[in-house]
């Protein structure tokens, strides 16, 4: 996703996209599917922090950065399953354990998104 997305940047600008494109049913259709998933995923992601401020911070990177984002948290989650122990924990861990809510990596990636964006 970073190699195909930093190629269509430097191709061409994301606010010159054809009228044709974005009017074509197919694309709008695509684009729904993406965002609708990506406010599901991101429902889950408002259970799990506690804090407003992470919760805030993790909306604007999951819209901003779509599949990118989400993939990082999903890979912060697993990496905090030990290394040992039953499946069951390992399965809670990722999918039932709630955080505290940490700003720093959604913090970078609302940061990123924005300097993504001007450069755009």
């Amino acid at each position: 996703m970073l190699w195909v997305t930093t190629r269509a940047s430097l191709q061409q600008s994301l606010f010159t996209i054809p009228r044709e494109v974005i009017t074509n049913p197919w694309f709008i259709a695509t684009l729904f599917d993406a965002y609708w998933a990506f406010i599901t995923f991101y429902v889950w992601i408002a259970w799990k922090e506690q804090s407003l401020a992470a919760r805030l911070l993790w909306f604007i990177a999951v819209i901003a950065l779509g599949n990118i984002a989400m993939a990082v948290y999903m890979l912060v989650e697993l990496f905090r399953v030990p290394a040992t122990g039953p499946a069951g924990e390992a399965l809670h861990t990722v999918f039932t354990r709630r955080n505290p809510g940490h700003l720093a990596l959604p913090a970078v990636f609302v940061v990123v998104s924005a300097v993504i964006y001007l450069l755009a």
